[in-house]
């Protein structure tokens, strides 16, 4: 079930994405945050419910809710125009939490590459942070680029990976992920000094979307 919120997790990052940079209307992204933020909340109860008291099961299941607590947080943010100072703060929080788990995906779990993947999502939800939280706003098409490039870097593929029993992990392909991260921030950099002449963010009062 993880596996398949993974795939959705890059799915409602593509959107988000797309709607931070002026593509997609905040509204009409706010339904896929809705139908994302549920499966990550359901999803999550479904595995402790079954998880016997394994702490390995239970630990993984608790990185979710951060994820579907988000959606939801981003879904009824946009459909009722509130502030997202909140999101934002809230946003510093799951950084930091995802700097743990990044930490002990290396230590704990070892499994490199999702230590990588748990990293590069702490600096997602960090810019997050800056833009809701401290109102910066020149970041949110840096933000929004960011939020694309990790869409897949972190979701789709390894999502597609996991689905057809093909996932591996070593410290080449966390190397790998490490790289791909990077350049994306750098890209995002490049792409949100730019801008988008004919767009605009979807930051309106306050409000943007975030992980």
């Amino acid at each position: 079930m993880s596996n398949v919120g993974l795939l959705y997790v890059g799915a409602v990052l593509f959107i988000n994405g797309l709607m931070l940079i002026g593509v997609v209307p905040g509204k009409s992204a706010a339904i896929l945050n809705f139908f994302v933020g549920i499966m990550q909340v359901v999803f999550p109860t479904i595995i402790l419910i079954q998880a016997n008291n394994d702490l390995p099961t239970i630990f993984g299941a608790a990185g979710l809710y951060l994820f579907g607590f988000t959606y939801l947080y981003v879904g009824i943010l946009q459909a009722t125009g509130i502030s997202g100072e909140g999101l934002g703060w809230f946003s510093l929080f799951v950084a930091a939490c995802a700097v743990v788990i990044g930490i002990l995906q290396f230590t704990l779990v070892a499994d490199p590459v999702f230590g990588a993947i748990w990293l590069t999502w702490a600096v997602l939800w960090f810019l997050f942070f800056l833009l809701l939280g401290l109102g910066k706003d020149s970041l949110a098409y840096t933000t929004g680029w960011f939020t694309i490039f990790v869409a897949h870097i972190t979701g789709t593929i390894p999502a597609f990976f996991l689905l057809v029993g093909r996932y591996e992990t070593n410290t080449g392909l966390a190397l790998l992920v490490t790289v791909a991260a990077v350049a994306a921030l750098a890209a995002a950099f490049f792409l949100g000094r730019r801008g988008i002449p004919h767009a605009k963010p979807s930051t309106q009062d306050g409000v943007a979307v975030t992980a």
